[in-house]
């Protein structure tokens, strides 16, 4: 009973560490450093962890302390190596990436903007022929309009024309007539007034 209540006392106490030391630190000061199975040099290498990777602490030590890499493997480590802040050669070359990245969007959005700049262009000379165009077609549809309207004043004149030729035809055949009555009346009547002075003469 009383190791039972050992063991969970213990198990109590491990994750109430665990909870405290739950913190990132980085690994600083050396080029890399060894992960073991324990704390201690006796026990045996893991794996190697670089300078600035950084370490989530599961149990923090004086001169050990277990800890866990991103990869999810976990082992012990010499605590002297282990610093909260992340290593200055880590955040000049974050700094560098951030502004490799930075420059590479700006260089994006530069492209993309004269991209924008020569489709504008191309559109304000599109709209500019469209313009042209359109008012070309406005003369067009009035030269058309004036043309129709001509010639439909040309069939006006040509119909009046053509009815007063008929009329003018119209008073030449009658006036034709008139005068050919008129010689026929005064042949009849001269031939009728020469009989009559005949007859007078004969009597």
């Amino acid at each position: 009973m009383r190791a039972k209540h050992l063991i969970l006392t213990c198990f109590f106490f491990f994750s109430i560490t665990t909870c405290i030391y739950a913190k990132t630190f980085y690994v600083s000061g050396v080029n890399q450093i060894t992960m073991r199975t324990g704390p201690g040099l006796g026990h045996k290498v893991v794996d190697m962890v670089s300078s600035g990777v950084k370490l989530e602490i599961l149990e923090y030590g004086k001169e050990w302390s277990m800890v866990r890499k991103s990869t999810g493997k976990t082992g012990w480590v010499q605590t002297r190596f282990l610093r909260e802040e992340a290593p200055k050669s880590l955040l000049v070359e974050r700094y560098k990436q951030e502004n490799e990245r930075l420059a590479s969007k700006l260089s994006a959005v530069e492209e993309t903007a004269r991209t924008l700049e020569v489709q504008n262009k191309e559109l304000t000379e599109i709209a500019q022929k469209y313009k042209q165009l359109k008012d070309a077609s406005a003369g067009y549809l009035k030269l058309e309009i004036k043309h129709k309207a001509l010639l439909e004043q040309s069939r006006e004149q040509e119909e009046r024309i053509q009815n007063l030729e008929q009329s003018i035809k119209s008073e030449v055949k009658f006036a034709l007539l008139s005068g050919a009555g008129v010689f026929i009346v005064g042949l009849i009547f001269g031939m009728s007034t020469r009989k009559k002075r005949r007859g007078s003469l004969l009597s």
